[in-house]
Order: structure tokens, then C-alpha cells, then sequence
């Protein structure tokens, strides 16, 4: 007979870490900021850096966007913005290897973040996913997926290419020449972004492409349950709470984190 425990059909079952270092790691991610690296989490536990590692990840398993809330509407955000190491920062052997496959760009991956501005009855919000490239095959599905049709949308000169007129009443502004102009601008989403890249930066510093979703998962639900429908501002508490009734029906293994085993969650 299974052994049945607290841990039991969530992110932490079939750990040995007790479940008080685990409420601890849970309150740090989502109530830090910047975030929390596995390196600072390691000390405060007094577990192992790829312990902690390992834990972070669990954790942002149950932070991912279950998009319970439904779709995105009013007045929507689209913008998109390119994470990763620069060629020119690289060892010269990975320099050249990457300038041969990728070119002067480097290895870049590219986030589409789509933003519902605030409203009368409800906080902004936002989503961001990875994509592969940026034409309207990457983007236009993902715009129809997550956005009410007949909501406005606003982007940047690139959103031309992909703009679905008979669905959105699209607004472009280019910045080649101007930010703002009205109420057409992406400035919500560039807080966002401005959010994620300190936090990958300045916490975490290197991070692999393979990982990257797990940490913007990480920042949108951060940013996401800053403030609640009424505009005030929702405590650690009650963030720490919202995260914990995430956690339920979801697991990662080590092998499915590290690509050894399919590395989409096991649900139950």
C-alpha cells in the first residue's frame, strides 16, 4: 500500500526535504522581487545548491499560469523581446561556433508577452510564452488563443506583420519614431520585461534556454498577484497562499527537469 502524506499528489511528493524548508522556499520565490537563485536558497536551507536547484523548479511548476481566469480583453498589450548571452561575451570557442549557427545575435530566445491593461474591476495581467521565431505563424495563433476577439490590441512596428483586423482593432506604434502616441504604447509590457531581465540578471545570471519558460512562469505569476481586483495591493501572505493552492496535481521529476524524461508536467 502507498504511503500516504501531506506531500502526496503535489510538487513535493517523494521529497525527503521536510515540509517546513519547503514553505520556507515557497515563501521566497514568490515574495522575493528578483527572486531567490538556488545558491541563496541553499544557505538559508542548509540543503545542497542542486537540492535547492531542484526545488525552485518544483516550485515554479506549480506558479505556471493554469489560465483559469479566461481570455485577455479591453485594451491588450502584444510585445515581444529577446533573452539570452551576447556573442561578444562568450569564450571564443563558443564564439565562433555560435556566430557560425546563429550569427552576430547570438544565442537569443524570444518571449511574446501579451498584457490586459488595468481596469475598472480588475488588475493588469499578463502572459508570456516562448516562441520560435516571429512571424504570424509563431504569434497570430498565440494572439487568438489568450485575446477576446473585438479587444483592442497595441504593439510595435512589428506587430504589422501579424495583425488580424477582422478579429482585433489593432494599433501600431513605431518606435522608430515615437513611444507613445496617445494611448497606443507597449509600456506596460516593457515594465514587464524590465521585471524579468533584472530578475535574470541580477539573481540569476546565466540560465538555459531549456529552462527559460520555468522563469518566466516564475515572474508573471510575481506580477500577476501584485494587486487584486480592487486595486489594493496583496500581501506576501496572500500571495504565499495563492501559490500553495497551486501546488496540487502537479509533479517534476528530476529526469523530466533535466530532459531525460518528456519535460511537460505529470498531472494526476
Amino acid at each position: 500500500m502507498a504511503k500516504f502524506t501531506l506531500k502526496t499528489g503535489t510538487v513535493f511528493e517523494d521529497s525527503p526535504i521536510p515540509l517546513e524548508k519547503w514553505l520556507v522556499a515557497v515563501w521566497q520565490i514568490v515574495n522575493g522581487r528578483n527572486g531567490i537563485s538556488s545558491w541563496e536558497l541553499h544557505r538559508a536551507l542548509g540543503v545542497t545548491q542542486k537540492t535547492a536547484w531542484f526545488m525552485l523548479h518544483r516550485i515554479r511548476l506549480a506558479m505556471q499560469d493554469d489560465s483559469t481566469g479566461g481570455n485577455l480583453g479591453g485594451e491588450v498589450e502584444v510585445d515581444e523581446t529577446f533573452i539570452g548571452g551576447k556573442v561578444r561575451n562568450m569564450h571564443k570557442d563558443r564564439k565562433m561556433q555560435s556566430q557560425i549557427k546563429h550569427g552576430q545575435k547570438g544565442l537569443k530566445t524570444i518571449v511574446l508577452g501579451i498584457l490586459e491593461r488595468a481596469s475598472e474591476n480588475k488588475p493588469k495581467r499578463v502572459r508570456a510564452t516562448i516562441i520560435g521565431d516571429r512571424k504570424k505563424s509563431s504569434i497570430a495563433p498565440e494572439v487568438a488563443a489568450h485575446v477576446e476577439q473585438g479587444s483592442k490590441v497595441y504593439s510595435d512596428e512589428h506587430g504589422d506583420s501579424w495583425r488580424m483586423d477582422d478579429r482585433f482593432e489593432h494599433e501600431i506604434v513605431s518606435h522608430l519614431q515615437e513611444y507613445v502616441r496617445g494611448n497606443c504604447h507597449t509600456n506596460g509590457m516593457e515594465n514587464f520585461w524590465s521585471l524579468l531581465k533584472r530578475g535574470i540578471n541580477g539573481t540569476y545570471v546565466s540560465i538555459e534556454p531549456f529552462h527559460l519558460f520555468r522563469y518566466v512562469d516564475e515572474q508573471a505569476f510575481r506580477f500577476n498577484n501584485r494587486k487584486d481586483e480592487t486595486g489594493e495591493v496583496i500581501s506576501d501572505y496572500e500571495r504565499f497562499t495563492t501559490a500553495l493552492l497551486k501546488i496540487v496535481g502537479k509533479r517534476l521529476t528530476y529526469k523530466q527537469l533535466t530532459g531525460k524524461e518528456d519535460v511537460h508536467a505529470e498531472a494526476y
